[in-house]
């Protein structure tokens, strides 16, 4: 079978790390892929994931057997929708499913109208009315730009000035572009946050292995958030019980609703979860895999992924036992020095000859110059993921592995983690 993967970060070369494992792969091709990713798949720099007509141009005259949408930006533009009209076979949402990521309004509204548990909210599409609302509101409180803005267009202010601020930030400056034409302001909510991906056909649905996401640049989490510094699975916090209490009203509930508004979910629908005093509630959904989750969580994955994926499209995935190793993962991310503000691209990097059979680093920010070297070209550069038995392993392997890393102005944080070795410790 000849594939092909739309993207070029850590979750893409994580997905085509484990798509290669399936013995009838012959050829992926990553659009546009990045340096790290040519180790494991044709790349195409010069197509971009949101360049929707060439991407399926190409799967036509390249023979796609199978395509896979992994970024939110293609996947709200349609680019499944046009590659279905076009009789390609492929792995994500269309664009009105996609919906429930590209505006936080029509996802906010969706579980107020089906009863699934979330943040009290109010919509505003006019600044004014927002900061009167706000004189009012009880702080923190969080403000959302209504569509997509990279992960960054959810702000969090103490106060009233810092409201204002970030009202003038997304409505005015205009600094996430037409996703902040609407904002949501939502309730705080507090608790320990867990991330689960899940596959789902539309009805059937197989939630992944739960994980744990670090936002904040750094430790002790402090610092401007981030895409994600690392990442841990399973989650502490995601107890059986937690999870049937999800399954129950959140997880079958978003399907039916999804359904009921005539936009039926296929694909991977990311929750992100908040396990409230009052039990568990949405934060947000994600339409596709998350980044870096996805690099812990398909490690854990025993079942054939692309089996997974064909079943999510013909619609199937009710026949499919999904299976999961017992192993714990954890993933540390080597940013640049700077990120998530100001940082310098093209460093040489250099690795080990060899790495453990339980470590793979997979590659985000990097590309190939001139010579054919790897040179660092984003803020997030890698992902250095280890699976163990324990958690605490997986952890020590994962830190000695990126020790074993170098390039100028490498960044670290050094606790990821340590939240979820507590937390156990704990029960």
């Amino acid at each position: 079978m000849n594939l092909l993967v739309v993207g070029g970060g850590g979750r893409e070369h994580a997905i085509i790390k484990k798509l290669k494992e399936n013995p009838s792969v012959e050829t992926i091709y990553a659009l546009p892929g990045n340096g790290g990713i040519a180790q494991d798949a044709v790349c195409i720099p010069e197509i971009g994931a949101k360049d929707i007509p060439a991407i399926v141009d190409f799967a036509k005259s390249h023979d796609i057997d199978f395509a896979v949408v992994a970024p939110d930006d293609p996947l709200a533009l349609g680019c499944v929708d046009r590659l279905h009209e076009a009789d390609i076979p492929c792995f994500g949402p269309d664009a009105k499913a996609a919906r429930i990521e590209a505006s936080k309004v029509f996802s906010k509204n969706l579980m107020k109208k089906y009863g699934i548990p979330t943040a009290s909210y109010e919509v505003f599409n006019d600044p004014k009315a927002a900061l009167e609302y706000l004189k009012n509101a009880s702080f923190p409180i969080v403000i959302k730009a209504d569509g997509l803005a990279l992960g960054k267009g959810v702000l969090i202010p103490q106060n009233y000035t810092e409201a204002e601020d970030a009202v003038k930030t997304i409505m005015e400056d205009k600094a996430f572009g037409d996703s902040g034409n609407e904002i949501v302001i939502e309730e705080f909510l507090t608790g320990p946050e867990v991330s689960v991906l899940a596959f789902t056909d539309g009805t059937a649905i197989r939630p992944m292995m739960s994980s744990m996401d670090h936002k904040r640049a750094g430790d002790n989490d402090t610092g401007l958030n981030t895409g994600g510094m690392g990442t841990v699975a399973p989650n502490p916090y995601y107890t059986a019980d937690v999870a049937k209490v999800c399954m129950d009203t959140i997880f079958l509930p978003t399907l039916a609703a999804m359904r009921a508004e005539g936009c039926p979910f296929k694909g991977c629908l990311y929750f992100g979860l908040m396990i409230t005093p009052n039990g568990p509630k949405v934060i947000e959904y994600n339409c596709r895999f998350g980044d870096p989750e996805t690099q812990v969580v398909l490690p854990l994955l025993k079942t054939d992924l692309l089996t997974v994926m064909q079943a999510v499209e013909n619609e199937t995935l009710a026949d499919l036992e999904v299976e999961w190793s017992d192993n714990a993962a954890a993933c540390v991310i080597l940013a640049s020095g700077g990120y998530p503000s100001h940082y310098e691209k093209g460093k040489v990097m250099s690795f080990p000859a060899s790495t453990p059979a339980n470590v793979t680093i997979y590659h985000a920010g990097d590309k190939l110059d001139g010579e054919g070297r790897l040179v660092t070209s984003g803020g997030r550069v890698l992902g250095v993921t280890a699976t163990a038995p324990t958690l605490k392993e997986a952890l020590t392997d994962a830190y000695d592995a990126a020790e074993t890393v170098e390039f100028e102005g490498k960044y670290m944080r050094h606790d990821i983690g340590r939240r979820a070795l507590a937390a156990m410790e704990e029960q």
